[in-house]
């Protein structure tokens, strides 16, 4: 991967920290690779963090949970034929977006954490038993099975493929013509 070399200048300190020179007396170095250097410390720290850090802004950064955008209008709508009063209408609609978004708050206080340890504890379960047996089972079955797959291959090449095509080649002959009478 190409990367541009950025312009940016650095300053480096290369005094002591008890060395009680004033800031006029400092000589600072400058350098592109430190600049670099720092660019790169700090992708990494920024790809290894974003594994865990929650994301406060984007929730649902995959579009997993669509299915539950719902809007007043999506649950609870009054043909032209019947209609309530319009105060009637405008507070049902304040009731029902407060209570949706207030009852969720509140379930969310009292379970968030327990069923997220549920989930957390679960897939990791889940990948132990992936990672340490599963694979390994398929990996000991593939590896035991190599003759197994050049036998199939060979039957199907020597005997199921010559009897389809010689029958694909007799019925290649048929035709069927429709006519009405």
């Amino acid at each position: 991967m190409m990367r541009s070399m950025d312009v940016r200048e650095t300053e480096i300190d290369l005094r002591d920290a008890g060395d009680g020179e004033d800031d006029e007396g400092q000589q600072t170095w400058k350098t592109q690779l430190e600049t670099v250097l720092e660019e790169e410390e700090e992708e990494d720290v920024i790809s290894t963090q974003s594994d865990t850090r929650p994301l406060i802004n984007e929730r649902d950064p995959r579009q997993i949970n669509d299915c539950l955008k719902v809007s007043f209008e999506d649950v609870i709508a009054e043909p032209v034929s019947v209609r309530s009063g319009d105060r009637i209408w405008i507070w049902s609609h304040a009731l029902f977006e407060v209570s949706r978004v207030w009852f969720y708050r509140i379930i969310t206080a009292v379970l968030a954490v327990p069923v997220s340890l549920l989930a957390g504890i679960l897939f990791a379960i889940l990948s132990f038993a992936h990672i340490w047996f599963f694979t390994p089972c398929v990996q000991v079955v593939l590896i035991n099975t190599g003759w197994l797959q050049t036998l199939w291959s060979s039957v199907l090449d020597i005997i199921i493929l010559p009897f389809f095509q010689s029958v694909a080649k007799c019925c290649s002959g048929i035709s069927v013509v429709l006519t009405r009478e």
